[in-house]
């Protein structure tokens, strides 16, 4: 028998020693069970990651699915404001409840349960990964058919500790069209791979204005590339224009009245997503 390096991952002989991959997930809280966890990414801030996890909340409650979001934007929570949530979560003596949007969509985020949200979340790696835990395995979110997860940008601590603590079924990358050229996206892209975690697709923010006169769309920061995007084999790409009447939506917290149905492409790849 060769001399054993004790590396079990890639030797094929069965000894006593030999000890199994261990695993880093996080025990799912006892009373909830989500059948689908869908990870929303970006490479940097300031692409639209809230609203296009936001937008597909709404897109799968008005497709009757149950849904849940979770806030993994620690320092910098916006779905609250997104969708007009002032009042703070509840919790017993061992778990803790979401908050309710008007459509019926159980949210956490951090800002569910300060006192003040405008106050600075000053805090290192280890204790933001540690809430993040939290957020699965102590919160009830009960019978999810769909959970969003809206990440913080970048493959620092906190997206490290979601991939390998939550059971990622896929992500969905947002880039904004000057973005697209750069090394942003490929971040993300190989930060998935190493986790086994397929792209579901791109989300291409900001990509075009149509005008209010005629309809004509209008490209401000140059038409699109999707051939960078093709290039991944991404199954889904999609285009969310400039539009200031969900601006205003969500500066109201009232994206959930938003008309017409941005992303349906996507939320259906989603919905038909098989585990």
């Amino acid at each position: 028998m060769p001399e054993c390096d004790h590396n079990c991952a890639g030797c094929s002989l069965e000894c006593g020693e030999r000890a199994e991959p261990q695993s880093f997930l996080a025990p799912q809280n006892a009373h909830s069970n989500v059948k689908k966890v869908i990870a929303v990414v970006s490479g940097k801030g300031g692409v639209g990651k809230s609203l296009t996890t936001s937008l597909l909340a709404v897109n799968a409650r008005r497709d009757g699915k149950t849904v849940a979001l979770l806030d993994a934007d620690v320092t910098g929570p916006s779905i609250p404001t997104i969708f007009g949530l002032t009042e703070m979560a509840t919790a017993s003596e061992t778990e803790i409840f979401p908050v309710l949007t008007d459509s019926g969509i159980e949210t956490m985020s951090l800002n569910l349960l300060t006192n003040d949200p405008a106050e600075p979340v000053i805090w290192r790696g280890p204790v933001l990964s540690g809430l993040i835990k939290q957020f699965w395995s102590d919160v009830c979110y009960g019978d999810i058919d769909e959970m969003y997860i809206d990440m913080p940008p970048g493959t620092g601590d906190v997206p490290l500790t979601v991939f390998q603590s939550l059971p990622i079924d896929g992500i969905v990358i947002v880039t904004s069209p000057q973005d697209l050229v750069s090394l942003i996206v490929e971040k993300a892209v190989r930060m998935a791979a190493m986790m086994n975690i397929p792209v579901l697709g791109v989300v291409m923010n900001m990509s075009y204005l149509e005008c209010p006169h005629c309809g004509e769309k209008i490209y401000p920061f140059g038409k699109n590339d999707d051939d960078i995007a093709r290039k991944y084999g991404f199954p889904a790409i999609e285009h969310l224009p400039i539009d200031p009447k969900l601006a205003t939506l969500c500066d109201k917290g009232a994206i959930e009245n938003y008309e017409g149905r941005y992303l349906g492409e996507l939320s259906k790849l989603i919905h038909d997503l098989k585990k």
